[in-house]
């Protein structure tokens, strides 16, 4: 395992913020960079959803993008058949919006399980901070209400539970509105 020789960014916050072209700029910067061919593990749900989403459709006919191989932390760990080092706690795992939208938790689910840990991952729907959105003073109330709907009564029903979220908004929230420490599950596995 290596870090890319250079800084990169897949322009995520350009995106949110409805710069296209700046978005495409990031990711022809990271199509220079990463290496054709060299799986790529991204730890962050947001950010391999550009790569999953986003990219195909800013570069549609660039053999540098059909090259590139994304996975998420438990996707690659289960595709290597690695021992999975042992952690046997309960865990309540919530999933980013995009990675429910685009490729779901079940390798999450799966890795959890072969660590053997108890799973629960409740249908929460989106946490609601949904990137910066939830920081904006003029929708917190949203924010919280969206947090309130499922999010906040699954913590409140396992409260013995490690709470785990790969997304960084997602932690923010359920640490700021559920006051339940989070970990990524890199930091649960390294632990």
């Amino acid at each position: 395992m290596e870090l890319p020789r250079e800084h990169v960014c897949c322009g995520r916050p350009y995106y949110d913020c409805g710069m296209l072209d700046r978005a495409k700029r990031a990711l022809d910067r990271v199509l220079d960079v990463l290496e054709p061919g060299v799986p790529v593990v991204m730890l962050e749900p947001g950010c391999l959803s550009v790569f999953r989403d986003e990219l195909k459709q800013l570069f549609p006919k660039d053999p540098r993008a059909e090259r590139l191989q994304v996975f998420s932390l438990s996707e690659f760990l289960l595709s290597r058949d690695k021992q999975i080092k042992k952690i046997e706690r309960q865990i309540v795992l919530h999933s980013h919006c995009h990675q429910k939208a685009i490729w779901g938790a079940k390798s999450d689910i799966d890795l959890l399980r072969a660590a053997g840990c108890e799973v629960s991952a409740p249908d929460t729907g989106c946490c609601g901070m949904a990137g910066t959105f939830g920081y904006r003073p003029e929708h917190y109330q949203t924010s919280k209400r969206i947090a309130g709907l499922a999010l906040l009564p699954a913590l409140q029903a396992a409260p013995a539970a490690q709470v785990v979220a790969n997304g960084f908004s997602c932690r923010e929230q359920i640490e700021g509105l559920g006051g339940r420490p989070t970990l990524h599950l890199a930091e649960l596995l390294a632990g």
